[in-house]
């Protein structure tokens, strides 16, 4: 699966089904749990009526008055002692706070628990049709409460006994005429008989009674039946919820794929030479931070090759020279006829070697410093120290330029020059500044510093013809010559101003050129945090 919405798609699909299995059984679990709650329901107000009734009995009164209503109600009725019914205690605290228990026993078949008021006894049944037995049982029952009041007084006694029973359905008395039946059932009733009819929208059964010697029917009901969730609802949800979910990651994850193809396109466009090749950069999500990373990558891997180009141009360039002279020098010294002669020619092969040498040095020095941060060794340096040192080894090389300490600033309390640098690096820069400088003196070159708070400064200036200011923006490139037959003359490379940017790049710092003020001639900067990280 190479598509991301596939293998998104496919990943929902998976938790999805889990879910609906889930579900399932939670729906069946749910249903159970309906089923008792609905039996409990329509059985409450019975057995809560005939409990009461029996609870003022005496023992043979309970019994007889049991087996009748048993027989009349085709439901076999019995009376047994709490403690022997093998309830659990919640059943049990059920029955306490005057509630019906039922436990189901068959498919079809049910056990009802109703406690006597007051008395550690149960009634117990076993009904076979929860809601027919006990609509035709609730109906005799109420009919025979309600004999013993007038018939005027029926209505209020029927209210009051639903409303102290808790009887799961409705319960009133309509007239014959009012009872929604048709003529035969509207006889049956008026014989006395109960007669079960079905709702308006087929979904109900209501049962009516008539009360002889009144005008009034027993209306019970609407019952309705148990309606299960069904398992197909669950079915037919999760596959409509499939498709929506997929439509929806379809189109969330369309763009996503076309950016990354935009990105693949990029890359192999690269991969086949072609190096300009760029991705749109939309959004600030993952894929568009991608899509810049790459772009750096790609920018920066264009301008290393370009660098490389270059240099492999400027070192064949930079080699010719020397090597032309060394082969001259070989050919000069075999036609030689003194010592002198020789010698001459060999300090002259010395020189180009000394100067190949250089070269090489240069080269290999901005090659590592290019291709990323060299491990830096931040500690301690002490400028004075550092530029002492420098123009100690400097200051013999050509007589005629005096390089001084020129007068430095330090804002620290307690003096000194202390401040944090890879001393390697940061000898080399200087290093690479004051030969410059005195490769373009007339006859002074002055290093002096600024320590501040936060940053540090090395200035290194000469009274030499300085630098023009339209060449201030690209005075650090490699192999960069302003003047060749000048920079040639006096040995240069191209490569050391270079070399400085980089080393005072990986110092968190920058190189910069100005014109001297007092020296008229230019003057290099490098500039970096006095603490690192």
């Amino acid at each position: 699966m190479n598509s991301i919405f596939l293998r998104i798609y496919g990943g929902m699909l998976a938790v999805l089904v889990l879910v609906a299995l889930l579900g399932v059984g939670a729906l069946q679990l749910l249903n159970e749990v309906r089923v008792d709650q609905y039996r409990e329901r329509l059985a409450q107000g019975t057995f809560r009526l005939m409990a009461d009734n029996l609870a003022p009995m005496v023992d043979i009164e309970r019994r007889r008055a049991v087996t009748v209503w048993g027989r009349l109600l085709g439901i076999p009725l019995r009376i047994e002692a709490l403690e022997g019914a093998g309830l659990d205690s919640g059943a049990r605290n059920s029955l306490r706070r005057g509630q019906v228990v039922v436990h189901q026993t068959g498919p079809h078949e049910a056990r009802i628990f109703s406690q006597l008021d007051g008395k550690p006894l149960l009634l117990i049944a076993d009904v076979q049709q929860v809601s027919e037995q006990l609509a035709r049982a609730t109906s005799f029952l109420l009919i025979d409460e309600l004999v013993r009041y007038p018939w005027d007084e029926q209505p209020r006694r029927l209210a009051a006994l639903k409303q102290d029973k808790q009887f799961g359905f409705d319960l009133r008395l309509v007239r014959l005429d009012q009872a929604d039946l048709d003529p035969d059932q509207r006889r049956r009733v008026d014989e006395g008989d109960t007669v079960m009819a079905l709702g308006r929208g087929g979904d109900s059964i209501h049962v009516f009674s008539g009360i002889v010697d009144t005008p009034w029917v027993l209306e019970i009901g609407p019952l309705y039946q148990m309606n299960p969730y069904p398992a197909q609802w669950l079915v037919l949800i999760g596959a409509l919820g499939l498709n929506l979910i997929g439509l929806m990651v379809y189109l969330l994850v369309r763009p996503l794929e076309q950016r990354l193809s935009d990105l693949e396109g990029a890359a192999t466009r690269i991969a086949s030479g072609r190096l300009d090749a760029r991705v749109p950069t939309r959004g600030s999500d993952s894929v568009g931070r991608l899509a810049a990373a790459f772009n750096a990558m790609a920018e920066h891997l264009q301008r290393s090759l370009s660098i490389q180009r270059e240099m492999v141009r400027a070192v064949s360039h930079e080699l010719r020279t020397p090597v032309a002279r060394l082969r001259f020098g070989l050919e000069m010294i075999g036609d030689a006829e003194t010592d002198t002669a020789r010698r001459k020619y060999m300090e002259g092969m010395d020189s180009d070697i000394q100067d190949l040498d250089k070269l090489v040095d240069e080269m290999l020095t901005y090659a590592r410093l290019e291709q990323g941060a060299p491990a830096l060794n931040f500690q301690p340096v002490d400028l004075n120290e550092l530029i002492d040192q420098v123009i100690t080894e400097l200051a013999p090389l050509r007589a005629s330029v005096r390089v001084e300490h020129g007068p430095s600033r330090n804002a620290l309390d307690g003096g000194g020059a202390q401040v944090e640098a890879e001393l390697r690096y940061l000898h080399r820069a200087l290093q690479n500044l004051v030969s410059n400088a005195m490769r373009h003196a007339e006859s002074r070159v002055r290093v002096s510093y600024h320590v501040g708070q936060q940053r540090c400064r090395l200035d290194v200036e000469d009274d030499g013809p300085g630098v023009p200011e339209e060449a201030w923006e690209h005075i650090f490139t490699p192999f960069l010559r302003l003047d060749d037959s000048r920079t040639r003359a006096s040995g240069g490379h191209g490569l050391g101003l270079s070399i400085v940017r980089r080393i005072t790049y990986w110092h968190g710092g920058r190189a910069q050129i100005s014109r001297s003020e007092e020296l008229g001639g230019a003057c290099f900067s490098l500039i970096w945090p006095r603490k690192q990280g």
